[in-house]
């Protein structure tokens, strides 16, 4: 009860409760929020401050950047949803706010695309090495099992088109990647998704922001070739797996396409079946499938192997004294 009342408290204010409102329609920086608001740098900021401690709000640093969003779930993100949908849409002050939102949202998705554009064309160029993307993704989904996945966490989200594509099996999906214009790449395209479920944050994959066992699906789409110790990165997304959880790995076979090295900042040149069953079972986990995905063409191309291991369930004594898996 004393939670609600402060968190009525903290909306009982004109200008939180639009930022509440704003925020209801996806992450915004402080700076942008200012733009907005049309107030000063110092009150917004104690605004969101005020918004945070009550637990409407939540904060996720992305370098030199802040962004604030509603939290992700319980009392405060339904009141705070409720109340943005409750304001009034001809109200002469939320009509000023959404059309400066607006404005600050073509901003940010035009710097997100001019980013894209010059990333675009590598991408392209390896791409053209391997089989089309929609066969990479209907293995992975296969290769993932049908779900359904409370927490789905994506390692190097990209432009967070793995989000999208397990969109309909993932209550909520989290990506996370260390490039920030990458990441405004990712939450335009989420956003334009309409998957308002799945966000973006800032994070190394040696350090994932995530307690233990608290996913049940870990996504590494074409990461680990670009680490130099990927047995580290396998390890921490084992670590955030809940028991009977799905670590999917997709990359490369071993190649000797040296210019990825040289020309794409590749670190890896490929992995074979016993190196990712090595680290997989050092991190606790048991590989259960694995698939190859070879070009047409083979000569100068790129064979993408799907690895997919578990977390073994808990395991509980039965009746009879014996050890038996706990199904999930």
């Amino acid at each position: 009860m004393d939670d609600l009342v402060a968190q009525l408290k903290a909306l009982a204010e004109p200008t939180r409760l639009r930022i509440a409102s704003l925020l209801a329609r996806g992450e915004l920086t402080v700076s942008e929020l200012v733009q907005v608001l049309g107030q000063s740098q110092p009150r917004v900021s104690r605004h969101l401050k005020l918004l945070t401690a009550a637990g409407l709000v939540e904060r996720l640093p992305e370098g030199a950047f802040v962004f604030y969003r509603l939290v992700a779930s319980g009392p405060g993100y339904r009141l705070a949803n409720v109340i943005g949908e409750m304001s009034p849409p001809d109200d002469p002050v939320l009509k000023r706010d959404l059309a400066r939102l607006e404005s600050v949202k073509t901003a940010r998705a035009a710097a997100a695309e001019a980013y894209f554009k010059r990333a675009a064309e590598d991408w392209d160029k390896i791409r053209a090495l391997h089989l089309s993307e929609d066969d990479v993704e209907a293995a992975m989904r296969d290769a993932a099992g049908s779900g359904p996945f409370d927490l789905m966490i994506d390692v190097g989200v990209g432009t967070g088109r793995i989000l999208e594509v397990f969109a309909d099996r993932v209550k909520e999906g989290v990506g996370v990647d260390i490039n920030h214009a990458m990441l405004n790449v990712a939450r335009l395209n989420l956003e334009r998704a309409g998957l308002s479920e799945a966000s973006v944050r800032k994070a190394d994959v040696s350090a994932l922001p995530f307690e233990n066992e608290v996913a049940d699906l870990v996504t590494v789409h074409q990461v680990l070739h670009y680490l130099d110790d990927p047995a580290i990165a396998i390890a921490e997304c084992a670590r955030v797996l809940k028991p009977g959880g799905v670590l999917l790995i997709a990359d490369f076979a071993p190649h000797q396409l040296e210019f990825l090295k040289t020309e794409h900042a590749h670190r890896q040149l490929g992995f074979s079946d016993e190196d990712i069953t090595g680290w997989v079972e050092e991190s606790g986990l048991e590989l259960r499938r694995r698939a190859s995905l070879h070009p047409e063409q083979p000569e100068n191309r790129l064979t993408v192997k799907i690895w997919a291991a578990r977390r073994q369930p808990v395991r509980a004594p039965s009746s009879t004294g014996k050890v038996e898996s706990v199904r999930r």
